[in-house]
């Protein structure tokens, strides 16, 4: 029984994937934008900015503070991160306070999930050897990679 259920999750998993890859205009991910988000988030000076963030807006000073930068490179991280959409500015009197954009990670964590589900499937395969494994049956690629003694 538990084996069943173990294919069906891996036959819903097969159709979802399916779907994505037959489907793309459901993808509103475009491939520029990704880019973007991925070179942004590849330097740790900037997932750091991002991470503050999260806690709430800030002030290039406040996010300058932190690390041993100048407030001009800090400032060209901000930009990198604008460009990419994960932060925007606002204008509060003489302050332009950055807050984090949630938009461009959802997008990311999106695309990331498709390997998840590769991932996924790959273990619920590896399941389904080391349980017959367990009840000693031979699976069949396992019987074809024997090789007779020598």
């Amino acid at each position: 029984m538990r084996r069943l259920a173990s294919f069906a999750r891996l036959d819903r998993a097969r159709t979802l994937n399916n779907h994505r890859v037959m489907n793309p205009s459901s993808d509103p991910i475009t491939p520029d934008r990704l880019d973007a988000t991925f070179a942004a988030l590849a330097d740790p000076t900037r997932r750091a900015i991002l991470a503050r963030l999260a806690a709430g807006e800030a002030s290039v000073t406040e996010l300058a503070e932190p690390f041993a930068m100048s407030q001009p490179a800090i400032s060209k991280h901000l930009k990198v991160l604008e460009r990419a959409g994960l932060i925007s500015s606002g204008n509060v009197a003489q302050r332009r306070p950055r807050r984090l954009e949630a938009q461009p990670l959802a997008e990311a964590n999106q695309w990331l999930e498709r390997y998840r589900e590769f991932w996924e499937l790959s273990y619920l395969r590896l399941d389904g050897v080391l349980e017959e494994l367990k009840a000693g049956q031979p699976t069949p690629a396992r019987n074809r990679r024997r090789r007779p003694p020598a």
